[in-house]
């Protein structure tokens, strides 16, 4: 037994809604080849481009540096007692200080210090000299000098004073 038809008898043999079914299949299998095959390639090549660039942002290694600086073993109450520390060796009379927390919405947490002092003008340096060399995490935010009487060589000094440190 042969198995030999032709066009005529396939036709003849589907029917006309064989006939379209087989048109159907045949269109959804060139669509697939040529529209879908194409946009899945480059969806997979832009979800490779997309993965390469959040892994490796450029800066990433710097940024990821920074919160390791920042990322101390040494609490806050640990970093104030050294400040006080660095106050009373050199010399400067610290008053009561004020501190805060200032709400932050990333990783890092910024701890407010205003500290009033007097002393001379070479001692305030001295102190902020070695406060920031001492406390990497400090920076100077605001310094205000006043100086009450010009025969008395004591300043009064407002310090603005901030503690960088990563959430724990």
């Amino acid at each position: 037994m042969k198995f030999s038809l032709s066009l005529k008898r396939l036709q003849e043999y589907l029917g006309t809604t064989g006939m379209a079914a087989l048109c159907l299949l045949a269109a959804a299998a060139a669509f697939s080849s040529l529209v879908l095959g194409p946009l899945e390639a480059r969806g997979a090549l832009m979800q490779e481009k997309l993965y390469r660039k959040t892994t490796t942002q450029p800066g990433s290694d710097k940024v990821a540096a920074v919160y390791a600086f920042l990322k101390k073993d040494e609490d806050t109450a640990d970093w104030l007692a050294k400040l006080h520390g660095i106050g009373t060796a050199t010399g400067i009379q610290l008053s009561s200080a004020s501190y805060r927390t200032q709400q932050t919405e990333g990783r890092i947490e910024r701890y407010e210090i205003v500290l009033p002092a007097t002393g001379s003008y070479a001692q305030i340096r001295d102190f902020l000299q070695r406060s920031l060399a001492e406390i990497p995490i400090l920076s100077l935010d605001q310094l205000k000098l006043r100086r009450e009487d010009r025969s008395n060589g004591e300043i009064q000094a407002e310090m603005r004073l901030t503690l960088h440190r990563v959430k724990s």
